[in-house]
């Protein structure tokens, strides 16, 4: 039988385009997956490591986080999987460096751990923007110590159960999550709910609907000048114990808003996308940090929860896909699509 050829759209500088070329056909080792890849997405941390090569670790990198596909070759050690299954998964170049762990090839390595079958009424365009977004809510609520998300920052650590295949009961806790409407954000409302918390969503009038499907009790504008009181105001209303604030968009103006709403509700968790404030710039009962998306508290989520969450539409394959295009070369144009700014929806380009 043939070898087939692997190609990835590689970076070989900071700042600049993708440039398509031959990659090595990987090989699975312990532990882990070769996917041949149907269907990859992107994440604005794509955006990021191009500008300006942050998290690359070897040069030229093929970076990228999600995939879904069929599985080529199986590791040792590997019981989960065989050839030919479909599947999901989260590569994780992010923290091995190595140009075969990136998702923008052919053939990706995925650890096994970080996959998950496919249900088959799932296309592959569909399933593919679950991956990163999934493993970046569960790390966002479910850590129970700090890690370090790069030097200086610590990741948080809301200490928040499971989500759960049943209907669980409320927890009695409430997380406002800034951002509803983004991929993590949104993806990270479906576990929060699942797990019977009570989330209060922001996001742009227009995806209120979009937030609530997800799960949202309520929802509010974010562009309303007085947001933050109305957000205060329902936290309180709802009498429940306030958890804190997850933010997906995390810039200044975000902050902001994050800051009062914090210090007028007796302090709480700041889990933030990007690095938060100085702690001198945060009141002092707030516990701020960022998160990392690869921790190995997902590992029993992806291999208990995902399949039949998704068989049961417990776990949505939310927000929608729109397909850039078919082909690697594809791909870059996808990464300026992101920076220019999308909402309720997550890019993918089909291979």
């Amino acid at each position: 039988m043939s070898v087939p050829q692997n190609q990835a759209a590689w970076l070989v500088k900071a700042g600049f385009p993708l440039e398509l070329g031959d990659a090595p056909l990987p090989t699975a080792g312990p532990g882990e997956l070769v996917i041949k890849n149907a269907a990859i997405a992107i994440n604005p941390l794509d955006c990021h490591m191009q500008d300006s090569g942050v998290f690359v670790q070897q040069w030229p990198a093929i970076f990228g986080c999600d995939v879904a596909g069929e599985v080529y070759e199986v590791g040792k050690e590997v019981e989960r999987f065989k050839g030919g299954d479909r599947v999901i998964g989260h590569a994780i170049n992010l923290t091995s460096g190595r140009p075969q762990d990136g998702a923008f090839a052919l053939y990706t390595v995925i650890p096994a751990d970080k996959a998950a079958i496919l249900p088959n009424e799932i296309s592959f365009t569909d399933g593919v923007v679950v991956p990163f977004a999934f493993e970046a809510a569960v790390c966002a609520l479910s850590l129970k110590e700090p890690g370090v998300a790069m030097p200086g920052v610590s990741t948080p650590a809301l200490g928040l159960p499971y989500p759960s295949l049943q209907d669980v009961p409320s927890t009695g806790k409430t997380l406002v999550v800034y951002g509803g409407s983004s991929s993590v954000g949104s993806m990270t409302i479906q576990i929060a709910t699942a797990a019977g918390i009570h989330v209060i969503a922001i996001s742009g009038v227009h995806n209120f609907d979009f937030s609530k499907r997800c799960g949202a009790a309520r929802v509010f504008n974010h562009k309303d000048a007085l947001l933050a009181g109305k957000v205060i105001e329902a936290v309180r209303d709802d009498g429940n114990e306030f958890i804190g604030i997850f933010d997906a968009i995390a810039t200044p103006e975000t902050y902001a808003d994050d800051i009062t709403i914090l210090e007028q509700l007796g302090g709480g968790h700041l889990a933030c996308v990007h690095p938060p404030p100085p702690n001198s710039d945060l009141p002092a009962n707030v516990t701020a940090g960022m998160i990392f998306a690869v921790n190995d508290v997902v590992k029993p989520v992806w291999k208990d929860y995902v399949t039949p969450a998704l068989q049961s539409g417990k776990l949505q394959c939310l927000p929608r896909p729109f397909v850039v295009g078919k082909g690697l070369e594809h791909i870059q144009s996808a990464l300026d699509k992101i920076k220019a700014g999308v909402s309720a929806t997550k890019l993918v380009v089909e291979l």
